[in-house]
Order: C-alpha cells, then sequence, then structure tokens
C-alpha cells in the first residue's frame, strides 16, 4: 500500500482515539475503533482551518479536470475556468461546488480561524454575479439539462442554505448573486422528477436518495411547499414499500455513497416517527446482526492514489452521517438505536483518517464528506408527528 500520511495530531486530539490508532490510518481493514466515544457536532479550529487550506488550494487549481460534457459543435470546447468562472477547480464542477460549501460553513461557525480572511477573499472572487450568471447560461443549454444531475445541483442547493441562514452583509451578497443558477436547478428538478420511473439506486453521484434528502432540506427551508410535496410524493413511490434491502452486496468496489444508508436518511426525513420505525424494520430486517457481524463495517482503501479507489473513503462517512441520523430518528429506547451510534462513530473514525492524506485524488473532496458528517448538516429535519403518512 503507498505510504500514507497519518492525519495532523489536533485531529486525533480532538476525537480522543484510542491506542488502535492503526485502524484509523487506514492500516487494517476494518478501519474502525471500539472506542464509540467519537464527538459528532464539532471540529476544532486547528482541523478546520487544515481541512479549509486543502479546499482553497483545490478550488483555484483547474488541471487536472473532469468535463462530462455534451458537445454539440467545435465552439463550445472550451477550458474549464471558460465555462465555469465560479466553479473550475477541485477536478470536477462538483466537488467545487461542495468545496464552496466547506469554505462557506467553516467561515460562519469559525469565524476568527487563521484562515478565514482568505476563505473570505476566495469566496468574494468566485461567488460573484458575474461568474454565476455565466454559469447559469451554460446550464440552461439544452444540451447540459442533464450535467451534474442531481448531485451537483443537490450540492448547490446545499450551498445555498448555507449562506442563506448566515446573519453576514457579504454572505447575503453571495447568496443572492446564486439565485439565477438556483432559480434554475428548481425548475429543471420539478420538470425532472416527475418523469423519473424508477429511482437511481448506486453508490456513486446519481444516487436519487441523496439527491432528494438534499432537495427536501432545501425546500422546507426556504418553505417552498410545492417542491416539497413533490419530492415527498416521489420518495414515497419510490421507496415506500421498499423491503429486505440487500445490505451484504454493499459495497461496490468504488462507491463513495451507500445507497440503502442514503434511503433511510431520506425517510426519516419523510416520515414520522412510529411510521418510520415500522419502515426500518422491514427494510433491513436483520441489521441488528449486520451490525455486528462485519456485514456493516467500515472499509479499507487499497489504494489512496487510485481516484475511484478512494471513494471507499467517503463510504464511510456517508454511512457515518446516514447511520447517525438514522439512529437519532429512532425512540431513544429502541434496539437498533444505539448499536447504530456505535457503528457511525467507528465509520466517522475510519473516514476522517483518510482526509489530507496527501495524494490530490482524496484530498480535492474528502474533507467536505468529514464535514458533513462531522456537523451533521441536515440532522433535525425531520418529518414532523403530523407530515406525511
Amino acid at each position: 500500500m503507498p505510504h500514507f500520511r497519518p492525519i495532523s495530531v489536533c485531529l486525533l486530539s480532538l476525537f480522543a482515539f484510542t491506542a488502535q490508532t492503526s485502524s484509523l490510518r487506514g492500516q487494517t481493514s476494518d478501519g474502525g475503533t471500539d472506542d464509540a466515544t467519537t464527538r459528532f457536532g464539532t471540529i476544532d479550529a486547528a482541523v478546520a482551518d487544515e481541512w479549509a487550506a486543502l479546499v482553497l488550494g483545490a478550488i483555484d487549481t483547474e488541471f487536472p479536470n473532469k468535463l462530462s460534457l455534451v458537445y454539440v459543435d467545435a465552439d463550445q470546447i472550451k477550458t474549464p475556468q471558460e465555462n465555469f468562472p465560479a466553479f473550475y477547480g477541485c477536478f470536477d464542477w462538483h466537488s467545487s461546488v461542495h468545496g464552496h460549501w466547506l469554505l462557506a460553513r467553516l467561515l460562519r461557525t469559525h469565524p476568527t480561524m487563521q484562515t478565514a480572511p482568505t476563505i473570505r477573499t476566495a469566496l468574494a472572487a468566485h461567488l460573484t454575479q458575474e461568474n454565476i450568471q455565466r454559469e447559469t447560461e451554460f446550464f440552461r443549454r439544452d444540451e447540459h439539462k442533464t450535467f451534474e444531475r442531481m448531485y451537483g445541483w443537490a450540492w448547490y442547493l446545499r450551498l445555498v442554505l448555507e449562506l442563506d441562514r448566515w446573519d453576514d452583509a457579504e454572505a447575503q451578497i453571495w447568496r443572492e448573486n446564486l439565485r439565477p443558477l438556483e432559480t434554475l436547478f428548481v425548475e429543471r428538478i420539478t420538470a425532472y422528477l416527475p418523469l423519473l420511473t424508477f429511482p437511481i439506486r448506486t453508490g456513486q453521484h446519481t444516487d436519487t436518495g441523496f439527491a432528494l434528502g438534499q432537495i427536501l432540506d432545501y425546500a422546507r427551508a426556504m418553505q417552498l411547499e410545492p417542491l416539497e410535496q413533490l419530492v415527498i410524493d416521489r420518495a414515497g413511490a419510490f421507496y415506500r414499500n421498499d423491503v429486505d434491502y440487500p445490505v451484504q452486496y454493499e459495497p461496490s468496489g468504488h462507491d463513495f455513497f451507500s445507497s440503502g444508508w442514503n434511503e433511510a436518511d431520506l425517510m426519516r426525513r419523510v416520515m414520522p416517527t412510529a411510521a418510520f420505525v415500522r419502515w426500518l424494520e422491514k427494510f433491513v430486517p436483520d441489521v441488528a446482526v449486520q451490525l455486528s457481524d462485519g456485514t456493516i463495517a467500515p472499509v479499507h482503501v487499497s489504494d489512496l492514489t487510485d481516484g475511484k479507489l478512494v471513494h471507499l473513503a467517503g463510504l464511510n462517512l456517508n454511512r457515518a452521517w446516514c447511520l447517525r441520523s438514522v439512529a437519532n430518528a429512532l425512540p431513544d429506547d429502541h434496539r437498533l438505536r444505539q448499536p447504530m451510534l456505535d457503528s457511525a462513530a467507528k465509520h466517522l473514525a475510519a473516514g476522517l483518517a483518510y482526509v489530507n492524506s496527501g495524494h490530490y485524488e482524496g484530498d480535492h473532496w474528502l474533507a467536505t464528506f468529514g464535514l458533513y458528517a462531522l456537523t451533521q448538516a441536515s440532522e433535525g429535519t425531520q418529518a414532523s408527528e403530523n407530515g406525511h403518512e
């Protein structure tokens, strides 16, 4: 296995990891720790600076870059920055968007961090009215209507949410600048979801469950009731009758998502507690055993320099936030609550060990998943007890 630079001492101290640190450095396949006290909900200022520095270096790194575009004529062939003056770095468009989300969230929650002035300057340079308008014109073209559908769109709406809730004069300017592309994505989502006959179940970008969860959070925060109802209706049509999910088939070789746990994380947003408990027990009827027999366990990355294989580090973090959010949607005395919380802590520890590895294949995006998992960005967006059955 290639050399892996351990994560900084400050991160280790933040989470009070036990003596089993070798498993947290990606040296064993279990990737976990018996210490279930790993703390969600906080991030040390030194770690915040470390992760911000990773993203600040990436958002202005134009190459290497992956452009998955449809061209209808030669005149459309342009550099990433010519196409995307705001979100051209970080290897691909969606990674740049969620990198900007990380910077905004860290600046909002850690305003005195060392990198705060640099973050503010970078956001002001990228999130201009002109830049977003140019990107909106790009996305508006008919041949680009499927570009970044719906993963990148969902992360863009998450960035909108982060700026919308921030009582900061400059942040509110950035938020207003985002509106044209935000409006276009809402229009595209509203047109697309009624046409989506089946959900996309995959461990990568196009997974429907992840996107719907993000879109639902956005719709509720923005009080867009028609969009909220559309997502709830599609979630019900896609997933309400799911039973016996094949947990043992996950993950595939280069997943960064668990499609099954993304689905559960969506449904806990949609269903009142009692209905969700009934649904979950049918959806994963053997999960109590699977949480303890190794079926659901942190996974090991065999090659940090392989851009696909390093996806598995993100899978650990995705499982961490899903397992925790699902557990917290259960009653306090539910038999699955504590085993899920324990598993979430182990997945979090395993995933965080791969952040800032020194290899751009993971470094351009993994801090975002780490921050989302740590701060539980969408936790608390449960359905009300009078919500939709």
